[in-house]
């Protein structure tokens, strides 16, 4: 009877000491991990939290989380539809870099060119704020309205015309808004007194840049060629909308 305790206590021992010496094994690996497999470790641990995990696989709703949107990164943007068009040709002309200043460089004589769509096309444009786009519509559109015929070929535009030179009078970057005075300027040399039964649509924005003291000026100047080529009628409308012009025939 003794014999089967004793081989019992036996096994008993052998088991605690396997477990002994399991854990004393499982020790000593953990013990003697290299920092390669520490830095493993770390990483795995890394990428398994949620906020990793959200960095990685960001939700769609993120996009609208103002606290992971970043205001200083650049944001991808489509081009706008004159540098589309200008990209693709749609221009025909070219900026030529010059060492004093630029040029254009067109595909064919200006005259020959139809003013329809291209004269609305070149306005759309002086809301550009890159270059080239800015010196290619600008200078665009001057040249434009310099060629032979250019009142006939003006002067039915004028309805599609004149909202987008408003759009580049209201604009709030001044440079677009130099741009926008210096074409209606011009415009107003090709067409004439057909242009004063569009002013009225104009002249809420130039009145309230002339606040502005550094728009007083060329505003001013301005509103004197509308009425030098406008005529009398030109002037009735002006001081309408802006009571303290002064007349240039006074």
């Amino acid at each position: 009877m003794q014999e089967p305790e004793c081989r019992r206590d036996v096994q008993l021992r052998n088991r605690v000491t396997g477990s002994c010496d399991q854990k004393t094994s499982s020790g000593a690996q953990i013990k003697h991990r290299t920092p390669v497999q520490v830095q493993q470790r770390k990483s795995s641990l890394s990428t398994s939290s949620p906020e990793s995990a959200r960095k990685l696989h960001p939700r769609p709703s993120d996009k609208l989380n103002p606290k992971t949107i970043n205001p200083f990164g650049e944001q991808s943007r489509a081009p706008s539809a004159f540098a589309a068009i200008y990209s693709k040709g749609g221009i025909p002309c070219r900026l030529v870099h010059g060492s004093v200043k630029h040029r254009l460089q067109w595909e064919c004589p200006p005259d020959n060119l139809p003013f329809d769509p291209l004269l609305i096309t070149l306005a759309e444009g002086l809301r550009e704020t890159k270059h080239p786009y800015t010196f290619v519509s600008k200078e665009g559109f001057r040249e434009l309205l310099l060629v032979h015929g250019a009142p006939e070929k003006a002067v039915p535009l004028l309805p599609r015309l004149i909202p987008v030179l408003k759009a580049a009078l209201a604009h709030s970057d001044d440079e677009v808004f130099k741009r926008g005075l210096d074409a209606l300027g011009q415009l107003s040399v090709v067409v004439g007194p057909s242009l004063n039964d569009h002013l009225k649509h104009l002249l809420t924005s130039l009145s309230k840049r002339l606040r502005d003291k550094k728009f007083k000026e060329p505003i001013t100047s301005t509103l004197q060629k509308l009425e030098r080529h406008g005529g009398r009628g030109s002037f009735i409308i002006i001081k309408s909308k802006i009571p303290t012009y002064c007349s240039i025939c006074c």
